[in-house]
């Protein structure tokens, strides 16, 4: 049975490295995929082994974590290190390595197996990891699926109640062409029909993580977040002078690429969930106080609904550039 293997960073996994793969397939009996990491990159090369599997369930892959120089100037015995490494992954008999790089020819020569390259030229599919790390979204097409979840920017509508915060994430999803999910507590609590507790806010901060991790599987480059668990924060210590400790601890780590923080200069609409109408300016500044301190990017929107949409929609578009 012939033997090849493809060996790569996958710094990310993206169609030009799929196509490697495909065909590379194509041309032996059985084929091995390696991935090699280094600790200092920013993508972790235990994510970029899963996104590997998930897009090829069926083939043998294996993860190379030996810290081994990049390139040959880096160290006198560099191809000595790569076949060590290798050879801890792959016993057998090796026929074929596959590449789209001019490495291909060297590293074959180690174990005396034929160098074939695919799409050299990268006329197939015109792009580089560097290029997407540097522009994810600009480059989203060319993304795989597995890792197009890790590039979603999540932005979050953040401010005090009634100052448009779920009409603007409606509008600025349909805008963009991707999804917003909506605020848990709103419909716990409507559904709860009861007054709100202590107990609830637990309920409700994981219910708020939940439909962020469901929904980012699904976005198209960024997922509007009407409200997120810093607000969950905010309204525990506001109402019971406390907050739970995982809250708090998510609040710390859980990644956001940038708050629209809704200023309360538009009327208040009452409602049945709504109850701070006299301390808006109070509120306002609570939200703010809380992005400062958790050292959270964010810009104000401001102005009547057509200009707060507008603004908005100038803010993302420069992201997306």
């Amino acid at each position: 049975m012939s033997l090849g293997f493809v060996l790569g960073k996958f710094y990310p996994l993206h169609k030009g490295h799929i196509y490697l793969i495909e065909e590379a397939r194509k041309k032996t009996e059985k084929l091995v995929v390696l991935i090699g990491s280094l600790q200092k990159e920013k993508i972790p090369g235990e994510i970029r082994f899963e996104w590997l599997k998930k897009t090829f369930p069926d083939l043998e892959i294996h993860h190379i974590e030996d810290e081994n120089p990049e390139t040959p100037e880096e160290h006198p015995d560099f191809w000595n290190i790569w076949k060590k490494s290798i050879r801890s992954k792959i016993s057998h008999k090796i026929d074929f390595v596959f590449s789209s790089e001019d490495y291909g020819e060297p590293l074959a020569k180690l174990f005396d197996a034929k160098s074939i390259l695919i799409d050299k030229d990268r006329k197939k599919f015109p792009i580089s990891g560097t290029m997407i790390r540097e522009k994810p979204t600009f480059y989203w097409d060319y993304l795989s699926e597995a890792a197009k979840p890790y590039f979603v920017k999540k932005i979050v509508l953040y401010g005090p109640e009634s100052t448009g915060k779920t009409t603007l994430s409606k509008f600025l999803a349909e805008k963009f062409n991707t999804l917003w999910i909506p605020e848990f507590a709103r419909e716990y609590l409507e559904e709860k029909n009861s007054p709100v507790v202590e107990e609830d806010i637990t309920i409700i901060a994981r219910g708020q993580m939940k439909l962020e991790d469901e929904a980012i599987l699904k976005a198209n480059k960024i997922l509007f977040c009407d409200t997120d668990i810093l607000v969950t924060k905010v309204y525990s210590e506001h109402y019971y002078n406390s907050c739970p400790d995982f809250l708090i601890d998510e609040c710390k780590t859980r990644n956001y690429f940038l708050h629209l923080l809704t200023n309360n200069d538009i009327p208040h609409v009452a409602d049945a969930l709504r109850d701070r109408a006299d301390r808006r300016e109070e509120m306002f500044h609570l939200f703010e106080k809380e992005l400062i301190n958790h050292n959270r990017k964010f810009e104000k929107i401001t102005g009547n609904f057509k200009e707060r949409e507008k603004l908005a929609v100038e803010i993302i578009e420069k992201i997306l550039l």
